[in-house]
């Protein structure tokens, strides 16, 4: 029998940075895991840089960042467990494609290229980055209705303040513009995982209920591309927000992401 992972590495997904999952990091930590939360390329300051100076989130693009993942992960001495949030599950899954990590778990993932579910409040939570086609080449934020909209819609005002003001960084509009709109627009994308990939390892989707940005609608479809013999699994969390890392209760997603993962794991 071939030994537990002993390494997890966890990947933040847009709007926010490897801050995100400081929680989460201590948790696996204090259970005796190696946690690596890498940042994407020209993250490497704090969140207060990067709102003082968003230019590496402009000049941000998919294939630098799944190639960044790619060196970290594959750098490991074993696959470790992968756990991804938002559009850090979309890069999770590419990874996982491409045979790194033992098992994976995607909490509220953005969609891989050919999921075609757009719900209305997607859109309504994208839309300060997709309302102008210029956004492409900007790093762009949400101020704090937006982000309470998309994020944080079922937090206390005042948490959900919080949490904005620690976390929140603007994000690449041009990845953006071709992942979300990858489903209204015909061609390649960056973003993009083979669904029939028989060698890839088990997957986990976890999503919350009431998550505007990436509804469970956007989860089970995802799931649903993946054919074959592969193990593909969700798991639904009600009451549960987009920043479902964050949320109160959170300890018990964390350690059923990680039961199943172990449990798993290839």
């Amino acid at each position: 029998m071939s030994e537990k992972p002993d390494t997890i590495v966890l990947i933040h997904g847009f709007w926010v940075t490897p801050r995100s999952w400081e929680n989460w990091k201590t948790h696996y930590e204090a259970k005796g895991f190696t946690v690596l939360t890498p940042g994407y390329p020209g993250f490497e300051v704090e969140v207060e840089a990067l709102n003082a100076d968003p230019s590496p989130i402009a000049a941000l693009t998919a294939p630098q960042v799944i190639a960044h993942l790619s060196e970290v992960v594959g750098a490991l001495p074993r696959p470790p467990i992968l756990i991804g949030h938002s559009a850090g599950g979309a890069f999770t899954q590419v990874l996982l494609d491409r045979g790194y990590g033992a098992s994976a778990v995607a909490l509220n993932s953005a969609p891989t290229e050919g999921v075609r579910v757009t719900p209305l409040s997607q859109l309504k939570s994208t839309f300060p980055v997709l309302k102008n086609p210029a956004n492409r080449h900007r790093a762009v934020g949400f101020d704090f209705e937006q982000w309470n909209y998309a994020f944080t819609n079922t937090f206390a005002q005042d948490e959900a303040r919080a949490l904005y003001e620690r976390y929140a960084i603007p994000a690449s509009g041009g990845i953006l513009w071709n992942s979300v709109l990858a489903n209204l627009m015909p061609g390649p994308q960056d973003i993009a995982v083979d669904y029939h990939n028989e060698k890839r390892a088990p997957l986990l989707f976890i999503s919350g209920t009431e998550d505007h940005i990436m509804p469970p609608s956007v989860q089970r479809s995802n799931a649903a591309h993946y054919k074959g013999e592969t193990i593909t699994e969700v798991k639904v969390y009600e009451g549960y927000a987009h920043l479902l890392p964050a949320q109160e209760g959170w300890e018990e997603i964390a350690d059923y992401a990680l039961d199943w993962a172990l449990e798993h794991a290839r």
